[in-house]
């Protein structure tokens, strides 16, 4: 079953972390082996084990941080320079592009096509198709700097990632939308930009709701209601979502899926993909329908397979997830919706009813 996965950090993993994802993840992990970060060759996303996964789709991020919280490979001193490391990202994509591992999906019109060249030549060969997505706005200077961006590919922008970004606060911090940030809303809303609102602080989240009036997502957010803390979504935020028609990719990390996790410390045998699936199950049983759950596993996201799901150990093991909702008793129809007819949807509805879609409409209008 084709799979969309709706978070996946491949250029911060290969140029950060030095991995060559066109390698099979075994082949990565033994080069890897010896070193010190607790995840080194314990990775489990690379090219090869997207398609043995038919993970058709992804949204691929851009992430770089400007702060103060000092994560070695993650922060930096001010803006401008994330500015300069996500642009060395977005040439990592392009040059794997060129030689035929991926394919950025700017429209609706080229999803429809490269689900169709997927379909003809089989997952085995055809390239994984992409959304070029941003995971904390840091790099974007200024707010209308988004339309360079969006002439770039990018399509959908989360305003922060941990801590105080530069227009919003996010996990871990407490307090709304910067000016900047109010502003940064507008244009992406002139523009046609899809709102990510994963790891918003709460005042935060329900400011960027209030103003932005183009299509949000929560590209990877679980429930609160089963995991306690800030960086999951309360029944009430998941109902506004799902009211204003959005999906929720529900995540893969551990400390995410079971209620008092320690990373390092609590046994990961603890973590199945079952509780995955409770994550999805809890916002489908709020909705009332399938149609607002997904998946956007942040595999890889800064950890391994030592802090993954025990019964996962690649990208490929996401198809379990459609079998643990066939035990729970979803139909197949809804089961095809979780694993990617929702993202379809999404999208579609998203970039149809968008403001502006081509990249020369914006430059006509901003000059």
């Amino acid at each position: 079953m084709i799979i969309i996965d709706s978070h996946l950090d491949l250029a911060w993993n290969a140029l950060s972390w030095n991995r060559d994802l066109t390698l099979p993840v075994p082949e990565i992990r033994r080069l890897e082996s010896g070193l010190k970060e607790a995840h080194r060759g314990r990775n489990t996303v690379a090219f090869p084990e997207m398609r043995k996964g038919e993970v058709a789709i992804s949204l691929a991020t851009l992430l770089a941080r400007a702060g103060s919280l000092g994560e070695d490979k993650l922060d930096y001193r001010n803006q401008e320079i994330a500015c300069a490391v996500t642009r060395g990202q977005l040439a990592y994509y392009r040059i794997v592009e060129s030689q035929g591992w991926l394919r950025m999906l700017r429209t609706w019109q080229d999803v429809e096509a490269h689900l169709r060249d997927w379909k003809a030549s089989g997952a085995g060969s055809a390239p994984l198709g992409f959304i070029l997505s941003m995971e904390g706005a840091d790099p974007i200077l200024s707010p209308h700097q988004v339309i360079e961006w969006w002439n770039d590919g990018l399509r959908v922008i989360g305003l922060a990632h941990y801590g105080l970004s530069a227009y919003a606060h996010g996990t871990g911090a407490s307090g709304g939308l910067t000016i900047r940030g109010a502003e940064l809303l507008e244009v992406m809303d002139e523009v046609g930009m899809v709102l990510d609102v994963t790891h918003l602080a709460d005042e935060s989240f329900w400011q960027a709701v209030e103003k932005f009036k183009g299509p949000v997502l929560a590209s990877h957010n679980n429930c609160r209601a089963l995991v306690p803390g800030d960086r999951q979504f309360s029944d009430e935020q998941i109902r506004h979502l799902i009211d204003r028609g959005s999906v929720i990719g529900v995540a893969l990390d551990s400390w995410m899926l079971y209620p008092g996790y320690v990373p390092g410390q609590t046994p990961n045998s603890l973590v199945s993909l079952k509780a995955v699936v409770d994550h999805i199950d809890h916002v489908c049983q709020l909705a009332g329908n399938p149609r607002h759950a997904a998946i956007g596993s942040d595999l890889d996201g800064g950890f391994g397979t030592e802090q993954s799901p025990h019964d996962l150990d690649t990208i490929a093991d996401l198809q379990t997830i459609a079998d643990l909702l066939r035990h729970r008793g979803y139909a197949e129809a809804d089961i095809e919706a979780v694993m990617h007819g929702n993202w379809l949807r999404f999208f579609r509805e998203a970039w149809r009813a968008g403001k502006l879609h081509e990249d020369g409409d914006v430059a006509r209008r901003f000059g």
